[in-house]
């Protein structure tokens, strides 16, 4: 899956994937990490999700990287904010308040960039990526994560063979795959969620539930 892609399904406004409110799973499971106020928390691929904001009102400083300038930009006129901005190694940083969104390749970002972030929110990087692609983002980019890192991972479940992704199933025994040698990994919920997603069921998929997982890098 190459990122014109992505970039098209920006443009078009092919943007299923993106709420218009802050995820309830993330506001239910977030205070449980017990990540410290102020720390930074890592957001990748984060489109113009609501929950950086969610999470820069508790306190802490937020990255964000996007590959999309249309999301970017969206992110921070569609909450009034003009961002401060700043090119290096990483990519175009747009600054604002407590958010630091990143305009660029999620693999492009540093070691000593990674290598800050004592926390990590996923929801829609995961099960946007085919296969292939998710064994190089558990090594590539949660690899360079460091040691006592926390994580909160949301994923997808659902008959594969029944919908073309993305977004990804992505199976417990998949991410347990992806991520046990260096994580500890807990599953914190799964629920069942077809009801609430015509989308799913007007492409022919018979059960969907989602997933999230507590992760702390040993």
């Amino acid at each position: 899956m190459e990122p014109d892609f992505w970039l098209q399904r920006w443009r078009e406004g092919r943007t299923g994937f993106h709420r218009e409110a802050v995820m309830p799973l993330l506001e239910k499971h977030w205070p449980a990490l017990g990540v410290a106020e102020g720390a930074p928390v890592f957001v990748p691929l984060a489109g113009k999700t609501l929950d950086m904001h969610w999470l820069a009102a508790r306190g802490h400083q937020v990255l964000g990287c996007e590959l999309s300038p249309l999301a970017v930009q969206a992110f921070f006129a569609e909450a009034g904010l003009v961002p401060e901005q700043e090119r290096d190694a990483d990519g175009l940083h747009h600054r604002a308040g407590r958010i630091d969104l990143v305009e660029g390749d999620v693999f492009a970002l540093t070691d000593a960039t990674l290598a800050r972030m004592r926390a990590v929110y996923d929801r829609a990087a995961l099960i946007a990526l085919p296969p292939d692609l998710r064994r190089r983002y558990a090594g590539e980019v949660y690899g360079r994560l460091p040691g006592g890192c926390e994580g909160l991972l949301v994923t997808l479940e659902y008959p594969q063979a029944q919908m073309q992704g993305p977004p990804f199933s992505v199976p417990e025994a998949e991410v347990r795959g992806l991520f046990e040698a260096d994580w500890d990994v807990e599953l914190l919920e799964r629920r069942d969620i077809l009801a609430q997603e015509p989308r799913f069921i007007a492409d022919g998929v018979t059960a969907l539930s989602t997933a999230v997982y507590r992760l702390r890098r040993r």
